[in-house]
């Protein structure tokens, strides 16, 4: 597959994120449809909760259903994002006025030969579906969602900052081993040998916690690219310190933590949310890293975001 980008579509690349992808895409991982891979920890932490909502609510054992590895489906699941601060409210709402006949095609499509739950055949399917990922929403993803979208954050801002500086090659780079930049366009090795051009519609990058690769195209809605963020690790905990570290002796364990978890430029709040401290606490030692010059910080409107410093990464190292 092979994406151009002409300037028009240079020119309408964004990134989102998107609460009901992480839904959908962490259903498939806790339900065993994907392999769980680097975030095994978590879907580890969640599996069991699953498990008591899918006996509580067959509605959700319905959704399960409709997964499916290396075959086809539903699109009308995962609606395009709406943007970087795009609420699970209103994509759910986006699900819900999906109209009927469509649901109904792209459900038997996805059930070729196979038998499907009762509910599936019900006239109030999408609201069904819908009530599954609300339900998935609220048990499994809201009470973490602050700290998996500070991960999400941080790779825009890392990412879009690549772009703006360095080039697609550079932004592109560690995105997914088979995607890469091709001069004229992004490259991705698939089955699919089709050549798209992104005009009006844009072309959207969306960073997931939970998804290795999704890629889709659906005029006139934008181009999407679903990607693995970087970061991921932080949801296994605070940056874990080597077992030779001095930087903690030196700085103090809650400075070096700061530190370290800085390797990627965050806000105070995105900070906040990895390491599971409080406000205050991240702000006293950010202050303090700054003054000594291991930290910068740059203002965007309300936002601060910190990065460490070359004298930083020297003493990182």
């Amino acid at each position: 597959m092979l994406i151009k980008l002409g300037e028009s579509g240079l020119a309408s690349c964004s990134y989102a994120i998107s609460p009901l992808i992480e839904t959908h895409t962490a259903l498939r991982l806790l339900s065993g449809v994907d392999p769980a891979g680097a975030i095994r920890p978590w879907v580890e932490r969640r599996r069991a909760r699953l498990a008591e909502l899918r006996r509580a609510e067959p509605k959700v054992g319905a959704l399960i259903a409709m997964f499916r590895k290396g075959g086809y489906n539903a699109d009308f699941l995962l609606p395009p994002p709406i943007g970087p601060h795009s609420s699970f409210a209103g994509e759910l709402a986006g699900l819900r006025a999906t109209p009927l006949a469509l649901a109904r095609t792209e459900i038997d499509l996805t059930f070729p030969g196979r038998q499907k739950p009762g509910i599936l055949d019900a006239p109030e399917v999408v609201d069904a579906l819908a009530d599954a990922f609300e339900m998935a929403w609220h048990t499994l993803i809201e009470p973490e969602w602050p700290r998996l979208r500070a991960v999400l954050e941080r790779d825009i801002v890392q990412r879009a900052g690549r772009l703006a500086a360095y080039g697609w090659a550079s932004a592109l780079d560690q995105l997914h081993p088979r995607v890469t930049w091709a001069g004229g366009g992004i490259a991705i090795r698939m089955s699919d040998p089709e050549v798209y051009e992104v005009k009006g519609q844009g072309l959207m990058f969306t960073p997931s916690i939970f998804s290795d690769l999704i890629v889709r195209s659906k005029p006139p809605q934008p181009f999407t690219i679903v990607y693995r963020a970087r970061g991921i690790a932080d949801l296994l905990g605070p940056p874990v310190p080597p077992h030779d570290d001095a930087l903690g002796p030196l700085l103090g364990a809650g400075r070096a933590a700061v530190l370290r978890a800085l390797a990627a430029p965050a806000t105070t709040s995105q900070l906040v949310a990895q390491l599971g401290v409080g406000l205050g606490t991240v702000g006293g030692h950010l202050a303090v890293l700054h003054a000594a010059g291991l930290v910068s910080r740059t203002r965007t409107g309300r936002s601060v975001t910190y990065a460490v410093t070359d004298l930083g990464l020297s003493l990182l190292a």
